[in-house]
């Protein structure tokens, strides 16, 4: 039966290859500049398929007049295609003639000239027959289903230049902290370990990120995950390839076909991605600090105690930033981009280890290493709160930590003036930063009135002057100003909305893109569990398939095309 199949395939290749007419006659000659994927699996077995693709048409090439897009199964509805091209609503769509399973996208009056570049962004909703069980996972015994993506790849002889590639998987809701796995992407020539965290429907997620990325090579990723986060009657036993699970042989026949090469045309890429669980959060600590000892961990400073809590790490960078420049160790010598500068009283300011670290690291020229220096300083800071908190609880470590940072607002709120509740403030303010409201706490403690400024603002916030009378006051003197001189005042809704905009800082112009930046920590501090695949399956085997990518446990799309 299956040489039989074969024989239809070769049949219905040389078929083809006599009775279509050559397209020799039409010159296609693009780049593709940059492709985003995201697919998102739904609690109910389904997924839903969102792409951009940026071409540029070579100026010597025929118009793009359509865009043919490889699917994963045939199980979709063409009601639940949406597209457009440079925002623009794509309102000719059909299956494509080229691609099977496969969408053809008519741009007709909104075809890219030659010389031009097109947007295209493509939504497919409600894909089904995507999710195949599989074999056991590594360290875990419940059952687990898988899925793999091999997007869709160009032909090299179309195609110009890199693609900067960005692929993200969404993963059903609902795990549990250990639960999130990715299988080794293939061929892949960027980083192998992805950024993970939670998007914007609470679901985890997996991102892998290449600026020069390949659109005529065939990559492949994946995972596992927990069977039971969607209906078992979803769950295929093997991929449709494999067992002629669809009605039509075309289905999988043209496929086949195009992988050997049939036709190269313009295709666009199913992407796949995934993720670190729900509860995982970004978790950089080790799971280790988890293990329960006996008593509190005292002692700590309140950026330990902020890593403990596991707070954003833009969030404890600031909390830095304060208290260097609060010592003496350092000031802000521009705010957007944020720089700073170590000043010769540092040596003797009394900073930590790590505050001596940050201070190299923000201060250093050389393109990256900024950010670089900051990831390290940050695993080493994770690793050795890691030892700090052996033997003890930390269950009533955060409570203890979690208490100190109410009884210092607390202090704060109870002050009688403005001069003393500066002073109060000053005087724990890292503790406030522990506040996971901290940011809407200070803008509305604050912004009601004028406040004093702290003694070492004019070190934090260069447009206040340099030459402040505040800039004479010894550390004792906080909250109170020397005899015949008076402190500075500036209003309290730019006091706190600079605060707060110190943590933006680090998001915007130091580190990036957060995720990224906390992913990097945390891949060497609580790497994500990787469950190696081999072959091309999703887990469930590995034997070697038709279009490269058609396995169990797989669900693919080989070939797209233009015209």
């Amino acid at each position: 039966m299956k040489r039989n199949r074969y024989l239809v395939a070769l049949f219905v290749f040389f078929l083809l290859a006599f009775a279509v007419s050559p397209v020799g006659a039409v010159t296609y000659k693009f780049k593709v500049e940059k492709s985003t994927s995201d697919i998102y699996l739904n609690a109910d077995g389904t997924a839903t398929v969102e792409y951009t693709y940026v071409f540029v048409n070579d100026p010597t090439a025929d118009p793009i007049d359509a865009v043919d897009i490889g699917l994963p199964t045939s199980s979709y509805s063409l009601s639940n295609v949406t597209a457009e091209i440079d925002n623009s609503p794509i309102t000719d769509i059909e299956k494509s003639p080229y691609v099977n399973p496969g969408i053809a996208l008519n741009l007709h009056a909104k075809q890219i000239m030659p010389g031009k570049t097109g947007t295209v962004h493509v939504v497919i909703t409600n894909i089904r027959g995507m999710l195949f069980k599989t074999d056991k996972v590594e360290n875990v015994s419940e059952a687990y289903a898988s899925f793999q993506f091999s997007p869709n790849s160009f032909g090299s002889e179309f195609v110009r230049g890199t693609t900067d590639v960005t692929i993200t998987l969404h993963l059903p809701p609902g795990m549990n902290e250990e639960e999130p796995r990715y299988f080794t992407p293939q061929n892949w020539r960027g980083e192998e370990a992805p950024s993970s965290g939670i998007d914007a429907q609470d679901r985890v997620f997996y991102t892998w990120q290449n600026p020069s990325g390949s659109s005529s090579t065939q990559y492949i990723f994946g995972s596992p995950f927990p069977a039971r986060l969607v209906p078992a009657e979803t769950l295929l036993v093997e991929s449709p390839i494999s067992t002629g699970g669809s009605a039509d042989p075309l289905d999988f026949i043209c496929p086949w076909v195009m992988c050997l090469g049939f036709f190269g045309f313009i295709g666009v890429s199913l992407f796949g991605s995934i993720s670190a669980s729900k509860k995982r959060r970004m978790q950089y600590l080790p799971p280790k600090i988890a293990l329960e000892g006996n008593g509190i961990k005292r002692g700590l400073t309140a950026v330990e105690a902020a890593i403990l809590l596991e707070q954003p790490l833009d969030k404890i960078l600031s909390m830095m930033l304060f208290s260097v420049v609060k010592k003496g160790g350092a000031e802000v010598v521009s705010k957007d981009p944020l720089k700073i500068a170590k000043l010769e009283a540092a040596s003797d300011a009394g900073l930590h280890n790590y505050e001596q670290a940050f201070i190299e690291a923000m201060t250093n020229t050389e393109k990256g290493a900024t950010r670089k220096g900051l990831q390290k300083m940050m695993v080493d800071l994770v690793k050795s709160i890691s030892e700090k908190m052996r033997g003890f609880s930390r269950r009533e470590t955060v409570a203890y930590y979690q208490d100190l940072m109410k009884k210092a607002w607390a202090q704060v709120e109870a002050a009688g003036t403005p001069e003393v509740q500066m002073q109060k403030f000053d005087e724990v303010m890292e503790w406030t930063m522990l506040d996971r409201r901290f940011n809407d706490r200070s803008q509305e403690f604050f912004g009601r009135g004028t406040v004093y400024a702290p003694v070492w603002w004019n070190r934090y916030d260069p447009s206040f002057g340099r030459s402040t009378p505040a800039t004479s006051i010894g550390p004792s003197q906080v909250g109170s100003a020397p005899t015949g001189m008076s402190m500075p005042t500036l209003p309290g809704a730019d006091f706190a909305a600079s605060i707060t905009s110190s943590i933006q800082s680090f998001s915007s112009n130091v580190v990036g893109d957060i995720t990224s930046f906390t992913s990097g920590v945390t891949n060497s501090t609580n790497p994500v569990p990787v469950q190696r695949s081999s072959g091309g399956g999703g887990g469930g085997g590995g034997r070697s398939c038709a279009c490269a990518c058609a396995c169990a446990g797989c669900a693919c799309a080989c070939a797209g095309g233009g015209r």
